[in-house]
């Protein structure tokens, strides 16, 4: 079996160029029942799924459930706002790789601090601060991900010819796995640090206080 590993980067690369996130500004600034909420979410993310002929963006039970364990604060008769939106989009991009109770603690002091409290520094300025920061480092991204598979397309020259191109296509994804582990593991760790600096209590700065 041949695979183009070469241009079906390349092809993943333009696609980067064409990703862009959803401003706060794209969300209507109505509250949204339950099914306007799940379709705004899908049609803003359906392409960013694996399988975007099968896979859901958002259930009603997922939101349901996020309410419950206090990722998401209740909605207000039944209707959620454009805040409730800005954080099921973090949620969105969290639940691929942390866990519930992760997910919990990081977006805990968030909602505690800034979640319809009616000051101008809100949810909102957070969101649109991560977030342009976040998607401005994608051409970083790129070449930081371009130097992986130069890198792996180095490896194994002495491996035999039939398997040769199969084993610099394990390196490149085991390079790229790494990465993803390496960080995933300092984002636990800090997630942790925010558990004992009691952030969303706020016993800590009442200790030393």
């Amino acid at each position: 079996m041949h695979i183009d590993t070469k241009n079906l980067l390349n092809s993943i690369m333009e696609s980067f160029d064409r990703i862009s996130y959803v401003k706060a500004s794209d969300i209507p600034n109505i509250d949204l029942y339950m099914d306007q909420v799940t379709t705004f979410m899908d049609k803003n993310f359906r392409k960013t799924t694996r399988y975007p002929g099968d896979d859901k963006v958002m259930t009603k039970t997922m939101i349901n459930n996020y309410a419950k364990n206090d990722l998401l604060p209740p909605p207000v008769r039944k209707k959620y706002s454009r805040e409730h939106i800005l954080i099921l989009i973090f949620i969105y991009y969290y639940k691929g790789f942390l866990s519930i109770s992760d997910i919990q603690t990081l977006l805990g002091p968030i909602t505690d601090k800034f979640f319809h409290k009616g000051e101008e520094f809100d949810i909102q300025s957070v969101y649109e601060e991560v977030f342009q920061i976040g998607y401005g480092q994608i051409e970083a991204l790129k070449q930081q991900v371009m130097a992986e598979y130069d890198r792996a397309m180095g490896t194994f020259e002495d491996a035999p010819e039939e398997n040769r191109e199969f084993l610099k296509l394990f390196s490149f994804i085991c390079f790229l796995s790494f990465d993803v582990y390496m960080k995933k593991q300092l984002i636990e760790k800090l997630i942790d640090e925010i558990k004992v600096d009691g952030f969303r209590t706020g016993q800590k700065d009442e200790t030393k206080k």
